[in-house]
């Protein structure tokens, strides 16, 4: 990977960690406030809202920096290693949470007549969409241990060659 493509790759995930932690200190606050404005039918699903939307934003935020530390393996060289596998069980992990997160998001807002029964359906449909994400990037971890794999035999074979030659 360039150096052009890492330095736009990182100033994207700074763009992305600072537009992140606008939304958890600007954005929540606000949301809890038109909860509050938004009468007694949401009244009720206020708190577990606000906790799903706080734990979601920490989801991608996990993601980015598990990504940020990627690119950095990538930058030294170091990416077809073991320790990659640590970051990429990471995001798998952050995505699936994620997932469970939006479902969880449509069983508090399913009952009652706040929220309209296709709002619902939508949010199930993002989770499908969420879990395929995390089957895209579990492929791409199998990719990963094959890339390893293949490393760690030519290293061997090249410590035989040289125990040869």
């Amino acid at each position: 990977m360039g150096k052009l493509t890492v330095l736009a790759l990182r100033a994207v995930l700074v763009v992305l960690l600072a537009g992140s932690a606008f939304v958890q200190a600007v954005m929540v606050p606000l949301l809890a406030a038109d909860f509050d404005d938004a009468g007694a039918a949401l009244a009720s699903v206020r708190t577990p809202v606000i906790v799903i939307v706080v734990l979601g934003v920490v989801t991608a935020q996990v993601v980015l920096v598990c990504v940020w530390r990627l690119v950095t393996m990538v930058r030294r060289g170091t990416v077809f290693s073991l320790g990659a596998f640590r970051y990429v069980h990471v995001v798998i992990g952050a995505f699936v949470a994620a997932a469970l997160l939006v479902f969880a998001l449509a069983v508090v807002l399913a009952p009652g007549e706040a929220v309209a029964p296709g709002v619902v359906l939508l949010l199930c449909g993002v989770v499908v969409a969420i879990l395929g994400i995390a089957l895209v990037v579990l492929v791409l971890r199998m990719l990963l241990a094959q890339a390893v794999a293949r490393d760690i035999e030519a290293a061997r074979m090249r410590a035989e060659l040289a125990e040869v030659i």
